[in-house]
């Protein structure tokens, strides 16, 4: 397995994720980081994109599933994510997915919750 890590910390988006009806009406602010492990050496050593994931091809999935699609859980969507992830980019042979959820709807005060998930090719159908 790859000891390499592509990191991408607390992307902001806008959701209406949660089991509470004024969550899906009200909506509010995720942040998600996914940590990517992959074999970097080819890119390393060619300077070559070929050898890597793009960054940037990682944050935009995630956006789009975190804003295009409406989930009960933060689980379900730190799995949705984590799935296309490894659908899409052959290379990556883990991912972690964080969805830290700063506003939770809990009677207590804190900082937030989130959920983190990891998921791995050779654990796939």
């Amino acid at each position: 397995m790859g000891r390499d890590l592509i990191r991408v910390s607390r992307i902001a988006v806008f959701g209406r994720h949660g089991l509470l009806p004024e969550e899906a009406v009200l909506g509010q602010r995720f942040y998600l980081s996914l940590e990517a492990r992959l074999d970097l050496s080819d890119a390393g050593g060619s300077d070559d994109v070929a050898g890597t994931v793009s960054y940037a091809d990682l944050t935009q999935v995630t956006v789009d599933i975190a804003t295009g699609r409406r989930f009960n859980l933060i689980e379900a969507l730190a799995e949705s994510i984590a799935s296309a992830i490894l659908t899409g980019f052959p290379l990556v042979e883990e991912i972690t997915v964080r969805v830290d959820k700063p506003s939770a709807p809990v009677p207590a005060i804190l900082d937030g919750v989130s959920v983190e998930i990891t998921r791995r090719r050779e654990d796939r159908p």
